[in-house]
C-alpha cells in the first residue's frame, strides 16, 4: 500500500488520537505537562521528534509514546525527504485524528505527511516567525515553507496576538484560520515551577554563593539559546558600559550556544573572561536562576512569546525586553517590566541601569508581574481551550 493513500480508520469507540511533533528533543520542553493533560483530557496521545534524552524522558514521564525522527534544524533535503518518508510511515502506523506540529521543520514535514494520508484535524502551532530576522533569498524560501504549512493546516493556534497579526500582516497565514487561546503563551506558567518559595530563594542564594556573588549586589540575568537573534550582542555591548559604571554588579547567563546563530567568537571570549559574567550554561531547574537574579533581560529581535519572561516575573522579577512581536504580549510596560527598541545597547543600557538604582522599582514590578502572569497565562485554562479547539475540528464545528 502507497504512503500516499489515506490511512484506514481507527476502530469505532476508540478515545481520539492526538500526534504532537516538534523539530528536536530539547524542544520536548514547550510540551511538558501538555501531554500528559491530553491524556486526562480523554486523548491517545503519541509524542514525535528527533531522537534525544530529554525527549524520552518527557515522554515517560507523562506516559506517553515517543516516536523518534531524525530531523535537523537546518535545510537538508536528503534528510528531510528521509524524515518525510518516516513521519509518513508513523501517521499511517499510528493512525491519528489530530495531529498538532510546531517548530518550522516538525510543522511543514507533518503538515505535508498529515495532508498525504489525510488526518481529520490537522494544527500547526505557530511559535515565532523565524523569517523576521532575515532577508533575501533566505526570507523568501522560509516565508513560502511558513505559508505552505500554515495552508494545509485546518486551524493555525499562535502563541501570542502580535504573533497572529504578523503573520497575518505577512501574508502566511489567513485570518479566518489562525487563532489565540486565551492570552497566548507558549505552553502557559506552571505555577507550581516557578513560585518564589522559600526553599527556591535559598537555592538562588546558594547559587550566588557558589558563582563568588555577594549578597548585596545585582544581579542580571538572562535564559535562552546564546544566539544573535536574541540580542545577546547588544546585551554584551549594554554590560560593557554598566560593568564599568556599577562595580558590584554581576550577569548570569543561562543557556546554550546556538550554533545555528552564533555570537561573535570574540564577543563570547569576553564575557567568558570577565569574572562578573557568569556562564552557567543549561540548569536543569531555571527557577533557580530566576531566584539568583534581580532583574531578567531579553533583548531579542524576534520571538513567538518570551516564555522566560512570564516564568521570571511569576518568580517576582521585573524585565527589560524588547518591543518586538511576542515580547509586547508578555510585559506590560511601565508595569511588570520595560519594553526598548530592538537593536538599540543605549536605550538597553538606560533601562537595565535604572533598575539597577531603584530596588523599589525591582519590587514594584517584580510584585505586579507575578500577579499579571497568575491571573493571565494559567496552563489548565490554556490546555482546556487547546483541548476544545481540537474537538471542534474533529466534530466540525470550527469556524
Amino acid at each position: 500500500m502507497s504512503l500516499l493513500t489515506p490511512r484506514p480508520p481507527r476502530p469505532p469507540g476508540s478515545p481520539p488520537r492526538l500526534l504532537v511533533a516538534v523539530t528536536d528533543s530539547q524542544s520536548f520542553l514547550l510540551l511538558r505537562g501538555q501531554l500528559a493533560a491530553a491524556r486526562r483530557a480523554g486523548f491517545d496521545v503519541v509524542a514525535l521528534s528527533a531522537p534525544g534524552e530529554i525527549a524520552a524522558r518527557v515522554s515517560a514521564e507523562e506516559g506517553v509514546e515517543h516516536v523518534p525522527v531524525p530531523m535537523d534544524r537546518g535545510f537538508a533535503v536528503v534528510g528531510d525527504l528521509v524524515a518525510l518518508w518516516h513521519i509518513t510511515a508513523a501517521l499511517r502506523r499510528h493512525r491519528p485524528d489530530v495531529v498538532d506540529a510546531s517548530t518550522p521543520k516538525a510543522g511543514l514535514l507533518v503538515a505535508l505527511a498529515g495532508w498525504a494520508t489525510r488526518v481529520p484535524a490537522r494544527v500547526h502551532t505557530l511559535r515565532g516567525l523565524r523569517f523576521e530576522t532575515m532577508d533575501g533569498a533566505s526570507r523568501r524560501l522560509l516565508s513560502f515553507l511558513t505559508w505552505v504549512t500554515c495552508r494545509l493546516a485546518h486551524r493555525v493556534i499562535c502563541i501570542s496576538e502580535s504573533l497572529r497579526s504578523r503573520a497575518i500582516e505577512c501574508g502566511v497565514v489567513d485570518r479566518e484560520h489562525a487563532v489565540v487561546l486565551g492570552a497566548g503563551s507558549s505552553n502557559g506558567l506552571d505555577e507550581k515551577s516557578y513560585a518564589l518559595t522559600a526553599e527556591r530563594a535559598g537555592a538562588g542564594s546558594a547559587l550566588r554563593q557558589r558563582l563568588g556573588i555577594p549578597p548585596s549586589s545585582c544581579v542580571i540575568g538572562f535564559v535562552g539559546r546564546i544566539a544573535l537573534d536574541k540580542g545577546v550582542g547588544d546585551l554584551a555591548a549594554a554590560w560593557r558600559v554598566l560593568r564599568e559604571a556599577r562595580p558590584d554588579v554581576h550577569w548570569i547567563v543561562v543557556g546554550r550556544e546556538d550554533d545555528t546563530d552564533p555570537v561573535p567568537r570574540d564577543v563570547l571570549a569576553d564575557m567568558a573572561a570577565d569574572p562578573r559574567c557568569h556562564l552557567v550554561g543549561q540548569l536543569d531547574e531555571v527557577a533557580t536562576a530566576y531566584a539568583a537574579i534581580d532583574l531578567l533581560v531579553l533583548p531579542t529581535y524576534r520571538e513567538g512569546f518570551g516564555n522566560v519572561l512570564i516564568e521570571a516575573a511569576a518568580m517576582e522579577r521585573p524585565t527589560v525586553a524588547t518591543e518586538v512581536t511576542g515580547c509586547v504580549d508578555a510585559v506590560e510596560d511601565g508595569v511588570t517590566g520595560t519594553l526598548v527598541p530592538p537593536r538599540d545597547p543605549t536605550a538597553l543600557t538606560a533601562a537595565i541601569d535604572r533598575y539597577v538604582a531603584d530596588p523599589d522599582l525591582r519590587r514594584r514590578h517584580g510584585i505586579a508581574g507575578a500577579a499579571r502572569a497568575r491571573r493571565l497565562f494559567g496552563q489548565q485554562v490554556l490546555w482546556n481551550r487547546m483541548h476544545d479547539e481540537y474537538r471542534r475540528l474533529l466534530n466540525g464545528t470550527a469556524t
